[in-house]
């Protein structure tokens, strides 16, 4: 937010050094981020005099230039060097002395310096408009009235605006009080008032309307009194909308703004002045001179002062005439309905609009207008009809209107103050400062407050209507804090520090199995829990964000897998394509009524296993891939019973009749909604299920075998439809003690083994822990895989 410091005095009852006004707003919560001085004219004029031309004569070694002499008043009379056609004796003209900083419309400034020009000496420089900021134009010297007295500060002669300041403050979300000048000038007035003391009052503005008609030109009816509490109005005739005064274009530059038409930068500036958005309407365009606050049905169509097309949603708030819509309420003006040059008579309204109803339809829409933002941190409702009054008094003034109706305000049901009552005693101890009473009165009476009751230690207060985020006791000690400086605050020499949120009881198994994943070269990352609901059409059971706040995360994830896909586009589109990620997180859902909130640990793999050496070939990511990663956690977390099932889709790992995890290859369509253009390989592990998994197990170590190990190698010819899962099982079924571990190292699929048909190539491991096996044992324990092999899988063996 941007305040203008000369604005802002104006609400003063006494001047404050900018620096030193820098310094309060700080203290009392409102950081000041910058402050920069804001010149109507660049430099101000400043050091330059008004002078006249006594004598002017060629230049002798130089066509074009002429020799003057030239009077500021005091002193002898100048001797300047000018090249200007138009120079001649008797005129009034600016002139910049030696030693004067000249600032161009365009170029850098530069300083006067004394100088010799072609032999001849010059202490001066006389001045064109754009060689001192006041135009573009350079045909000649700027020559002044006859009238203009000799001596006079430039300064002066054209009355420049005293220099204004830009304040940039860093105001925080809660703070809608402080979103205005007015707003800015009650704390200052409270903390002066405090540390002074002596009372110091805001000096409002006191804007006067004058006699007005008995009747109302535009009847206001409320339907959605839920959305719109207070809504009022005033209307103007015979107004001419043209250029803003000086001054006022000034204020709105100082803070940022454009100025547009004397109508619009009223309403902008009161916006700025109370807090309080307005809008103008062209009288003559509404509809049956009626206004009605209410929604339309979904789909209704709004045409907006941008020209585009909006559907509207049932929950959107919109003003509306006989016609149709002209508006949506607090967020965005209507094409057909706003001020233009022609417009004669205006109808200029002033409401208050519920902050969740103005946020959700803003976000919706990505409409983020000064108007919706102000209104959806929450704006005084008792600042309607002042802002109001002052909007159409300016008007009258500036824009020649004349006030054509009685002011109407709907307010059917005026919203309750609130009240907070807080202890004297709890609000020392959450301070940490031993504040005496009165002391704490005097600061929340500065601020508005008014004291309803006290009974013992405990004080009631009625909450001012602009501090809509005072709900709690804890408030009342923030505003205490505040105006008495945060600063001031006195730190204790020892701090005691109290944890109360213990670490998750897994919080060491995380940690292992992260610490694995890394060694295995995967990445932990940490994505947003809220997404984008456009990634779930399909599904009904998402937790939405009542107030989210952005259009696009708008919903708790019900799935890890998107966020992470987010990662992965970003880093593809930055030529880092071979990723391995994983992540700890949480998924939500609710079911008749009940949030669903589980534990999640995700895997992503994308891109190659490794790269192209002078000694290997690259090697591509694929699912199984992934499901050796899943296999190795299982190891390593000593799971048991595990059970391995895929329809070719994708993998599940079941424990106990419970999914452990799912993995498999990312749709093509779903890489496509991320512009993803390689494939990715997903897991999502069941943490809660793997943490029962993991704590039921048991990690049994036993001394390395001082044995020697014997490997052995088959190769099998089995019916084409015979998965490895099956030869897995039936060889886990023998149970073989010696069998210490085995697995498939080659597939062979020819014609030459028969149609239908492949062949598995095994690798066996045999080992015992006491002694070495012989030659007769394993071929006996071979004996025994061969036939097993025959009769459950009618496998014949390679020779």
């Amino acid at each position: 937010m941007i305040i203008s410091y000369q604005w802002l005095l104006e609400y003063l009852p006494e001047a404050v050094p900018v620096n030193e006004l820098s310094k309060i707003l700080t203290s009392i919560g409102l950081e000041v981020e910058a402050v920069e001085a804001v010149e109507s004219i660049k430099g101000g004029l400043e050091g330059l005099v008004i002078g006249e031309v006594l004598t002017c004569g060629k230049h002798p070694n130089a066509d074009k230039l002429s020799v003057t002499t030239v009077t500021i008043g005091a002193g002898e009379p100048l001797h300047i060097v000018c090249g200007a056609p138009n120079v001649a004796a008797g005129q009034k003209v600016v002139v910049a002395p030696v030693g004067a900083t000249v600032h161009p419309t365009e170029g850098e400034p530069f300083q006067i310096k004394k100088a010799k020009i072609r032999g001849e000496e010059s202490a001066g420089m006389l001045c064109a408009e754009d060689e001192i900021g006041l135009g573009k134009s350079h045909a000649g010297l700027l020559v002044l009235p006859a009238d203009a007295v000799v001596g006079t500060l430039a300064k002066d002669y054209f009355k420049v605006p005293q220099t204004d300041f830009a304040i940039h403050i860093g105001l925080t979300p809660n703070r809608s009080d402080a979103n205005s000048h007015i707003g800015v000038a009650r704390d200052v007035c409270a903390y002066l008032t405090h540390h002074k003391g002596h009372k110091y009052a805001v000096r409002m503005p006191e804007p006067k309307l004058g006699n007005a008609p008995a009747d109302t030109r535009i009847k206001v009816t409320i339907e959605a009194t839920e959305a719109c509490p207070r809504y009022a109005g005033i209307s103007l005739e015979n107004v001419k909308v043209g250029p803003s005064p000086e001054w006022l274009q000034q204020r709105l530059q100082t803070i940022g703004l454009r100025s547009i038409n004397n109508i619009v930068d009223i309403t902008n500036y009161v916006l700025h002045e109370y807090g309080q958005p307005l809008h103008a309407f062209d009288a003559d365009k509404i509809g049956g001179a009626e206004i009605n606050v209410r929604f339309l049905p979904q789909g209704a169509v709004f045409m907006g002062l941008d020209e585009k097309e909006r559907k509207l949603q049932a929950t959107d708030l919109v003003i509306c005439d006989a016609n149709g819509p002209m508006a949506i309420g607090g967020v965005f003006g209507g094409l057909h309905s706003g001020i233009s040059d022609a417009t004669t008579n205006v109808f200029l309204e002033s409401a208050y609009f519920d902050p969740k109803h103005i946020r959700r339809t803003s976000l919706y829409h990505g409409l983020r207008t000064d108007a919706a933002t102000h209104f959806e941190k929450g704006v005084d409702i008792n600042n309607v009809l002042p802002a109001l009054k002052r909007a159409a008094s300016m008007i009258a003034e500036i824009a020649g209107g004349e006030i054509d109706s009685q002011l109407t305000d709907e307010y059917p049901m005026p919203l309750p103050s609130v009240q907070v009552t807080v202890g004297y005693e709890y609000i020392q101890k959450l301070s940490g400062k031993a504040y005496q009473h009165t002391a704490i009165q005097k600061i929340l009476i500065a601020l508005g407050f008014e004291i309803i009751n006290e009974a013992g230690d405990d004080v009631t207060l009625k909450v001012p209507s602009n501090k809509t985020d005072v709900t709690q006791p804890a408030d009342i000690v923030e505003e205490v804090l505040r105006i008495d400086g945060l600063d001031n605050i006195e730190i204790p020499g020892r701090l005691n520090i109290a944890l109360t949120k213990a670490l998750p009881n897994d919080r060491e198994v995380r940690d292992r199995v992260a610490e694995l994943l890394c060694g295995m070269g995967l990445q932990e990352i940490v994505t947003n829990s809220i997404v984008n609901s456009k990634f779930y059409p399909e599904r009904n059971d998402l937790v939405r964000m009542i107030n989210s706040l952005s259009a696009d995360l708008d919903v708790m994830r019900p799935s890890m897998l998107e966020g992470g896909l987010e990662v992965v586009a970003y880093n593809c589109n930055r030529k880092s394509q071979d990723l391995g990620l994983f992540e700890y997180g949480n998924v939500y859902a609710q079911k008749d009524g009940k949030y669903i909130q589980e534990a999640r640990l995700a895997l992503w793999v994308t891109g190659n296993i490794r790269t192209t050496h002078w000694d290997q070939k690259e090697q591509k990511t694929t699912i199984f891939y992934l499901k050796g990663l899943i296999d190795n956690l299982v190891k390593y977390a000593g799971i048991k019973n595990v059970l391995l099932n895929s329809d070719g889709e994708e993998m599940v790992w079941t424990w106990k009749n419970k999914t452990l995890c799912i993995a498999k290859e990312v749709p093509q369509a779903r890489l496509g909604l991320f512009d993803i253009k390689q494939p990715v390989y997903f897991a999502e592990i069941n943490w809660d299920v793997w943490a029962k998994a993991q704590a039921a197990g048991a990690i049994v170590y036993k001394e390395v075998p001082k044995f020697p190990a014997v490997q052995r190698d088959i190769a099998i010819v089995l019916d084409a439809n015979v998965t490895y899962k099956q030869v897995e099982e039936t060889t886990e079924q023998l149970k073989l003690d010696a069998l210490k571990s085995f697995g498939l190292f080659d597939v062979f699929e020819s014609e030459k083994l028969g149609k239908g048909k492949k062949s598995y190539a095994l690798s066996y491991t045999f080992q015992l822990q006491d002694r070495t096996l012989t030659d007769g044992e394993i071929e006996q324990l071979m004996k025994q895989l061969m036939d097993v092999y025959k009769n459950k899988l009618s496998a014949q063996i390679r020779e």
